[in-house]
């Protein structure tokens, strides 16, 4: 009896297990058959190959953006509702109390009602494309007949209807992410508060010729105001993290005698991916590349006739204005004029499990107040910090920029669509099939009328207000340079006689030095050697660096042993080498050793593998490693110490035995769920890995994260988009993403292109044979 109870109960456990991974897997998407659905002007069809790229053919813009609307919906409907609610300050409503100070940010920061107001200054054709790719995300969710994905269900939540300020509110986010410099000029300020000025002249190379000036004068602000707090308050994805590259060289520098492009831009890793791949046909183009879960636009992609690549400018595009307090009127702040009221609104965020939080956002006339992200009894008061950003332009018209560049037909369309660009800046490479190259750094660069945006300057005296932009036409651009071929790699890309100001926050040369050498070894480019230079692995960084800091003669035989491999490296970050991860781990704690010995805890948001700044510590600065021998044997102490501590930790992560360690064992790139990463068994069952080469510096870039103890080696931010177009034959360019173009843990296409992505692999999205059409008929 009591067999036949316990046998009861575990078919029963089994039916309800299995029952319930049933229901789940009916969150996966119909690809087949035919729906009847409101929304589309005629029959279209998604036809998905066997990796899950959907070709959308339909009869116009507006229904192939319908279309891509439905698809995203299907495959990508948990990133699109974070993503919307992230730029809302909605995120409080579905985690709890954990987000409202990401949410606080940006309410402050407005970015919603900016996308909100962009709308009345979009084109007529470009707001019936945001209509209708809004009616293609909610005639999924009017027709979907099985559960939404498992995330929905763990987090109790239901989306809500897709709306056109849902699609524009991204164009937002990525001016924040790729423009947020502001969140080096509040660690500058920090910085600036103990450092002197000679100090920030070595961790900052580019540092400003009239900051000592700027410094003594604006010293005791930055102590009166909550610096620590507001930085500790920023959100993580705020900023830039350099890693893109693109190039592209003209017919006589490639095989088939057209152009040839390459590009592989880089963003965050999550699962799933910021890229999905698309193609759209119909009978006006055939567009294909990069989308974005949310929006109707490719990107980086190609056309029938051209085709177009991006990296990030890291133009200086916000300014952070202390505003001064009226003594007399706390409702109020100084300004050139006279005492002005704050512009100022409520708002309420609703948090789950928890009361709503209150908030009140105050406006200068330079921008929201940055201030008003920390509760009020944390903030300092007499003065509050305001934000100047590109992206509060009110006219601003991006997505028409990138709407029109998908249709354009030649150079000429193609730069004139540029005209309404706003930001973030990018640096664009661009080919055609009639044989033009061509590069423009598109976007709104502020004319100062005093300063350059380093650091954080008086708000009332007006001397440092923005007086304008850059004229469009004097903007960087080159078109069939003599050179036969245009780089960029987050590098400066202006020469000093520039007569504007665009940066000092450029990343170092080294990516685009390799690049360019490595086009002048194979001067009759391939797709197959531009796909070997995205795949290289030299590091120009270790190449200077290792002969500084092997110059010492070890007492240690584990330590004499490292030194002499790396002697004898050559300095490919490869993930099956030892040496890679020597050399990383070293140079780490060189810098941790020379930072913090000398600072304290001030760098602990600064501290990074820094190699400039430790190269001149090793070459013109050895008074930083101490006050031993004169000269660069001053180092020699503090260097071998670094090693003797990195080969303690190595040994207790990878072993006793140095040359069975690997660099991918330690350097792995990782790609979080935002959701099931939160939970141990969800996060152990789906977590997706892979061991990885690259580094710092290399053109398959692969950042460490070294201020992480548990995990300082892993890579978290990457190439999660390659492409390279031979003009000769654009509809064949080859793309891959990772890890997957399904944001479905349950889906085959969740991360089914990972190992293809690391491994150099590729696919032609929408020219494999469709395995499966799903078409879409209007209702009448």
């Amino acid at each position: 009896m009591i067999r036949k109870v316990l046998l009861s109960l575990l078919l029963l456990a089994v039916v309800m297990v299995g029952g319930g991974y049933l229901y789940l897997r009916s969150s996966l998407p119909q690809t087949e058959g035919r729906l009847v659905l409101r929304g589309p002007k005629a029959e279209l069809r998604i036809e998905r190959d066997r990796d899950g790229v959907p070709t959308i053919v339909a009869e116009d813009d507006e229904d192939a953006a319908f279309g891509l609307g439905f698809a995203h919906a299907q495959d990508r409907l948990l990133q699109m509702e974070l993503q919307r609610r992230y730029g809302a300050g909605r995120l409080a409503e579905l985690f709890g109390a954990d987000a409202v100070a990401t949410d606080r940010q940006m309410r402050v920061l407005g970015l919603y009602h900016m996308a909100e107001a962009e709308i009345r200054y979009l084109s007529p054709a470009l707001n019936r494309a945001l209509l209708a790719y809004a009616a293609g995300v909610n005639a999924f969710l009017a027709t979907r007949g099985g559960a939404l994905p498992p995330e929905f269900l763990l987090l109790r939540a239901t989306p809500e209807t897709w709306q056109p300020a849902d699609t524009l509110v991204w164009g937002k986010l990525m001016g924040l992410q790729l423009g947020g410099n502001y969140r080096g000029e509040l660690l500058r300020a920090r910085l600036a508060r103990t450092i002197s000025p000679a100090d920030l002249a070595v961790l900052y190379p580019g540092y400003p010729e009239d900051a000592p000036t700027t410094l003594s004068q604006l010293r005791p602000l930055y102590r009166a105001l909550a610096l620590d707090r507001l930085y500790a308050a920023l959100p993580a994805a705020v900023g830039p993290i350099y890693a893109s590259n693109n190039w592209v060289v003209d017919g006589a520098h490639s095989q088939s005698g057209k152009p040839l492009l390459a590009n592989d831009p880089h963003l965050g890793f999550g699962a799933p991916g910021f890229w999905y791949l698309a193609r759209l046909v119909t009978p006006q183009h055939d567009i294909a590349g990069g989308t974005v879960a949310g929006t109707p636009l490719v990107v980086v992609g190609h056309n029938e006739r051209i085709a177009w690549g991006m990296t990030t400018t890291g133009a200086d595009i916000e300014d952070l204005f202390i505003e001064k307090i009226d003594p007399a009127d706390p409702g109020r702040y100084l300004t050139p004029q006279g005492s002005e009221p704050f512009a100022s609104r409520h708002e309420q965020i609703a948090v789950r499990g928890a009361p709503p939080v209150d908030i009140t956002i105050r406006e200068t006339r330079h921008g929201p107040v940055l201030s008003d992200v920390l509760p009020p009894e944390t903030a300092e008061p007499g003065y509050v910090l305001a934000l100047a950003a590109t992206f509060n332009v009110a006219d601003d018209r991006s997505p028409e920029a990138i709407w029109q560049i998908d249709r354009a037909q030649d150079w000429p369309g193609f730069r004139a669509a540029l005209e309404t660009f706003v930001g973030p800046p990018q640096n664009i490479v661009y080919a055609d099939v009639d044989g033009t190259i061509a590069f423009i750094a598109p976007g709104h660069f502020p004319i100062r009328g005093k300063g350059d945006g380093w650091l954080p300057v008086p708000g009332w005296t007006g001397e440092y207000d923005w007086t304008g932009f850059i004229p469009f036409e004097a903007l960087p651009s080159a078109a069939n340079p003599p050179s036969g071929h245009l780089v960029s790699a987050n590098n400066k890309i202006v020469p000093k006689s520039y007569p504007y100001f665009i940066s000092r926050d450029w990343d170092l040369p080294n990516r685009a030095e390799r690049v360019e050498a490595l086009l002048a070894e194979t001067p009759r480019q391939t797709p197959e050697t531009s796909a070997a230079i995205q795949a290289d692995t030299v590091s120009l960084m270790a190449a200077r660096l290792i002969p500084l800091m092997t110059r010492i003669e070890p007492r240690d035989e584990a330590a004499r042993t490292a030194v002499e491999r790396l002697r004898h490296w050559g300095f490919r970050m490869d993930r099956d080498k030892a040496e890679p991860l020597l050399f990383t781990a070293w140079l780490r704690e060189f810098s941790r050793t020379i930072l913090f010995g000398r600072f304290g805890e001030a760098v602990r948001d600064y501290w990074d593998l820094r190699p400039a700044a430790m190269e001149a510590v090793l070459t013109r600065h050895p008074d930083w490693c101490g006050e031993a021998p004169a000269g660069a044997a001053a180092c020699e102490a503090p260097l071998e110490a670094a090693l003797e501590t990195a080969l303690a930790q190595l040994r207790a992560s990878e072993g006793a035995d140095i040359a069975q360690w690997r660099w991918g064992h330690a350097h792995v790139a990782v790609f979080p769920s935002p959701v099931l990463g939160r939970l141990p068994l969800l996060r152990d069952l789906f977590g997706i890995a892979i061991p990885k080469s690259g580094g710092y510096d290399t053109v398959d870039r692969g950042a460490t994260t070294i201020q992480d103890e548990q995990h300082p080696f892993e890579e978290r931010f990457g190439a999660g988009l390659r492409m390279i177009t031979d003009l000769a034959l654009p509809q064949q360019s080859r793309m891959i993403i990772a890890p997957g173009q399904s944001g479905n843990a349950l889906s085959r296409h969740f991360s089914d292109l990972l190992q293809r992505w690391r491994d150099f692999a590729w696919l032609v999205p929408g020219r494999s044979a469709a395995v499966a059409t799903l078409t879409l008929v209007p209702e009448r």
